[in-house]
């Protein structure tokens, strides 16, 4: 009998996990020789979803691991991650938006080799136009400056077999980007396409614009490339001959009298070099940033404690 270990991370989804133990619980139920363990990372949730879990627990095989407060999704998950014992793991969000009910094709793609299996959203359904575009976007821009191939339209949800799962948790960083460690990781890796749906209940906590996504995008620039760092020198270089070229510019118009009156030229220009610097050190910063977070070798999580019922 082989195990999957479920991992969620979650904050304020007492209206959801419920209905979520039950369709993951039913999934299992339809596959032949598996069991499962549900691991529960809440990250400080200040509603009822602690009480709700160790309710179920009396009935399903729940963990749940209680933070000290607020760390964010990507500490959560790797304490969740190291918490486990399952053959496989699979990872997803706890606001059905992802349905276990493609658990089976999942599985199907382990049992057929893979180590890593992305699923693929082909719709996004309840998301905004502009959330879409600039999703796509930033998966492009990834892709371009890292040296990682991230999936398109693969998001957090996936199944990670125990070997992949044991390379990802060697790995020492402060600020762990799970989708680029899945790829990064190497082995036989799958896809399984799927519609995404709305949430079941309550709001996103992670609207465009937040920290999460943003943070989340920042990371997986630089995370896996010094590509971002040749690019400030790619432009400081660019922007050396643009200034030499305005130079021979200048003369030219001095000694053919065609100067034109006016300081728009200047603030462009001024602009223009402001705006590379200031890349170019905010890049830099985050890089060095990164550095000394690994080096001050701080904790990435505390947990306050972990409940379960043996």
């Amino acid at each position: 009998m082989k195990k999957i270990s479920f991992v969620f991370s979650f904050k304020n989804e007492e209206n959801n996990l419920e209905e979520l133990i039950k369709r993951v619980d039913t999934s299992v139920k339809k596959l032949k020789n598996y069991n499962y363990e549900l691991i529960f990372v809440n990250d400080a949730s200040d509603d009822n979803s602690e009480k709700i879990l160790e309710n179920l627990q009396k009935t399903y095989p729940i963990t749940i691991i209680n933070m000290s407060r607020t760390f964010g999704v990507g500490p959560c998950v790797m304490a969740g991650f190291r918490h486990t014992d399952g053959d496989c793991i699979v990872y997803m969000d706890s606001d059905l938006q992802d349905p276990p009910e493609i658990l089976e094709k999942l599985i199907s793609e382990y049992e057929s080799g893979a180590d890593v299996v992305h699923t693929v959203r082909t719709e996004r359904l309840g998301e905004s136009k502009i959330k879409l575009i600039l999703t796509k976007i930033a998966y492009k821009i990834i892709n371009f400056l890292s040296d990682i191939n991230l999936p398109s339209e693969a998001g957090d949800f996936k199944l990670i077999s125990k070997k992949a799962l044991t390379k990802i948790l060697e790995q020492k960083e402060s600020r762990p980007y799970i989708r680029g460690l899945s790829v990064w990781v190497g082995f036989k890796q799958a896809y399984v396409e799927y519609v995404r749906k709305p949430r079941h209940e309550g709001k996103s906590k992670f609207p465009l614009f937040s920290a999460g996504p943003i943070t989340q995008f920042i990371n997986g620039v630089t995370a896996y490339s010094l590509k971002p760092l040749y690019l400030g020198i790619i432009l400081g270089m660019l922007s050396i001959i643009f200034s030499i070229l305005l130079i021979f510019y200048a003369f030219y118009m001095k000694f053919t009298d065609l100067a034109v009156p006016g300081t728009a030229g200047i603030i462009i220009t001024i602009s223009f070099f402001s705006g590379v610097i200031l890349l170019s050190i905010g890049v830099t910063g985050i890089y060095i940033a990164r550095i000394f977070e690994e080096v001050r070798g701080r904790d990435t999580y505390v947990i306050k404690n972990i409940k379960k019922i043996n």
